[in-house]
């Protein structure tokens, strides 16, 4: 009798459609995603795309909270939020100090000093674009920096063009703080395709505050505030290149320019201001153009995770959603950077999210994989 032969039925797994893989990696840790372009040749060349790099990008920004990025002289330490620095890239300009521009861009930041070249960077993945000196720094070199210049510590600002995705570094500045009296202020924009700094006229029509605040981008535009008898709120849109002064400030006129600043907290604009022993933070309402009250907080806590009092406004971070949607607010103070503080609104309570002897210079990003 033939021996009947069982046949085991092998069911076939189907794969999915690559770009169902595409959208499931848009939704991966960066590092995960440098990992795995040495599965295959078509991943590597999806991970390498601008079209995924972007998506990837804005998925990370919608979804996720940002990381810190601790800018020293030796290297770039990436703080992942409740964790130790899980990663650190080494400067390739050697033991040089560069201060880092307030807002980030698709996870790039802009590293800058008055007498040296900037750098664009990735701090994940380790790129970077060097930028030549402006006509700013070039004058600061020739004058030899500020104390014969005689003015007020001004900083660059970094942001996007919201409409054609371009990346842009600015320079504003009072015109005759620095000699020049061919106009009230002056603006310089470089641009990544020509490798060069360019002059944008008309410039701003008032002079900025110079000092410890820095201008911050939000929504397509950068920001200042402005040094006229009534503090104002000076507006660069980077699509069109042009000023506007768009809000009062939410404080009184003669506020110090180390008691004020604007940030940029989930996506909107915000002042602080530091008032004695109390620090308050409004939110730009864009619509009707008003300033809303977000908290008033008293810093005198702080005091004892800085280890001393502070005379500067502290300058926030960032706003986390931890469990139960409870928000905390990571600050720090720019005059004795060595400490990241988290503050809950709800209990008033402080705890010490990061310290080190120094911190370097703190800012938020979403990391990504975009380089320009």
């Amino acid at each position: 009798m033939a021996r009947k032969t069982k046949l085991r039925r092998i069911e076939s797994v189907s794969v999915p459609h690559h770009h169902v893989i595409e959208r499931i990696m848009e939704r991966l840790p960066v590092r995960s995603l440098l990992s795995f372009k040495a599965v295959s040749k078509q991943w590597k060349s999806t991970i390498e795309s601008r079209f995924f790099q972007e998506r990837q990008s804005k998925h990370s920004q919608q979804y996720g909270d940002p990381d810190v990025l601790m800018v020293s002289s030796t290297s770039l330490k990436t703080l992942v939020f409740g964790s130790l620095p899980s990663s650190s890239v080494k400067m390739p300009w050697g033991n040089k100090t560069y201060l880092v521009c307030q807002s980030s861009v698709d996870g790039l930041v802009c590293l800058y000093d008055s007498h040296k070249p900037g750098f664009v960077v990735n701090p994940i993945t380790g790129w970077y674009r060097p930028l030549p000196l402006s006509r700013l720094q070039e004058r600061m070199i020739l004058k030899d920096g500020y104390i014969e210049l005689g003015h007020l510590n001004f900083k660059p600002g970094f942001g996007k063009d919201e409409f054609t995705g371009t990346r842009k570094p600015v320079w504003l500045y009072n015109s005759i703080d620095i000699g020049l009296e061919n106009a009230t202020t002056t603006c310089e924009v470089f641009d990544f395709s020509t490798n060069s700094w360019r002059y944008v006229t008309p410039s701003a029509p008032c002079r900025i505050l110079g000092g410890f605040p820095t201008p911050v981008f939000v929504d397509g535009s950068l920001h200042w505030f402005t040094e006229c008898e009534e503090t104002e709120v000076l507006s660069f849109d980077l699509h069109s290149e042009t000023f506007k002064v768009i809000s009062k400030a939410p404080f009184a006129c003669d506020a110090s320019h180390w008691e004020i600043l604007l940030c940029n907290l989930n996506n909107r604009l915000c002042a602080s201001q530091l008032k004695l022993s109390d620090q308050v933070i409004w939110s730009f309402n864009s619509l009707n153009k008003t300033w809303d009250k977000l908290w008033s907080i008293c810093i005198v806590p702080t005091w004892r995770s800085f280890g001393f009092p502070t005379w500067y406004a502290l300058s926030p971070l960032a706003i986390f959603v931890e469990e139960k949607k409870k928000k905390k607010l990571l600050f720090y103070d720019p005059a004795h950077n060595h400490t990241l503080v988290l503050h809950d609104p709800e209990t008033k309570s402080y705890d010490v999210a990061f310290s080190d002897e120094s911190i370097g210079y703190p800012v938020c990003y979403f990391p990504s994989l975009i380089s320009i």
